[in-house]
């Protein structure tokens, strides 16, 4: 029947229409899901690239191998111990304007002759690739003093472990050597020096430490990263979003000369429509006997009356025609100076 045909049609279109704008809606989630995921990852790249350009390395840690020279004569050393740490063989490899602090760890047996040795002086300098002096500087230290009866029982309460050698009767002297030092650029450190000054100090190790000392910006950094890189991600989201949106803007937005084209370029099809038109309904008049006195008398006319009124027909039909347009939504046509 036609009513269920008709019926049926509707159906149908109603189905295609309502494919079609699935579709088209998928689509466009998928654009947006698409850039919305690229500037997430753009903004936490860009984090992670300020994060390891801003940050520098936590610490740096060089053995130092202490040397010395021994007597001909009777035993033990005849020489200060020293030793030659070579830091980096690039240019530069602490960052400038951040400051530093550099340890010197010394691993020393609870001898008696180190219990007898009292203070002595460690000596730390040091040099850039040329070989110049770029800072120096001596601390003192000795042996944390354990009394008799405390030296007693920590070795009988720790014997177990001391035979099977888990623990040993040594300490670990952490000397500070600088405590903000910071790095010149026209003279990067590239060379360290160390010098213990004393022939009759005992010692099994050193390693000499060179420590970050973070404040403000890095410290936030360093100390809460989830906090630092969800603050960081979030205000680079933010600057790209707008940086978005702006350029958008700026391209999609009808500027100054495009409203003058467009207003030039009507106007002149319009002038040229009217006046095909006007030859046309011309051509379409049929001469008679009394055209060529016509014309004489509107050629006096035309004369004394000056050109303002031979125009005058015409400035009211392109008027006409204008106000009969279709006003778009991208433009509006206006009346020019010349029809005021």
């Amino acid at each position: 029947m036609p009513s269920f045909r008709f019926l049926g049609q509707a159906i149908n279109d109603y189905r295609e229409r309502t494919i079609d704008e699935l579709r088209e809606l998928v689509l466009k989630v998928g654009v947006v899901a698409l850039v919305a995921a690229v500037v997430i990852w753009v903004s936490i790249f860009l984090y992670v690239a300020f994060y390891y350009t801003y940050m520098p390395p936590i610490s740096h840690v060089r053995p130092v191998h202490l040397q010395f020279m021994s007597c001909e004569d009777s035993k033990g050393i005849c020489s200060n111990p020293s030793a030659h740490v070579r830091l980096t063989k690039k240019q530069q490899l602490l960052m400038v304007g951040q400051q530093y602090k550099m340890y010197l760890d010394l691993e020393m047996p609870e001898s008696p002759a180190n219990q007898n040795l009292g203070m002595f002086m460690v000596c730390i300098q040091l040099h850039d690739k040329e070989g110049g002096l770029v800072d120096n500087s001596c601390r003192s230290t000795m042996l944390h003093y354990r009394s008799y009866l405390l030296h007693t029982l920590n070795t009988l309460i720790f014997s177990p472990m001391m035979v099977f050698g888990n623990k040993e009767e040594k300490q670990n002297i952490v000397l500070e050597l600088f405590a903000d030092f910071e790095e010149d650029q026209n003279h990067p450190v590239t060379d360290i020096y160390v010098e213990i000054q004393s022939r009759h100090v005992e010692f099994y190790s050193a390693t000499l430490y060179v420590h970050a000392h973070f404040t403000g910006l890095r410290y936030f950094m360093f100390h809460w990263p989830m906090l630092s890189a969800a603050v960081g991600i979030t205000s680079n989201l933010f600057f790209i979003v707008l940086v978005c949106l702006l350029s958008w803007w700026h391209l999609h937005r009808p500027h100054g000369d495009e409203k003058e084209f467009l207003y030039s370029s009507v106007r002149g099809e319009i002038e040229a429509e009217l006046e095909t038109k006007r030859r046309e309904a011309f051509m379409l008049r049929e001469p008679d006997d009394s055209s060529f006195e016509d014309t004489s008398t509107l050629d006096d006319s035309s004369n004394r009356n000056g050109d303002s009124d031979a125009e005058l027909p015409l400035q009211l039909s392109s008027r006409q025609f204008i106000a009969d347009l279709p006003q778009s939504g991208s433009f509006q046509i206006v009346s020019g100076p010349d029809d005021s």
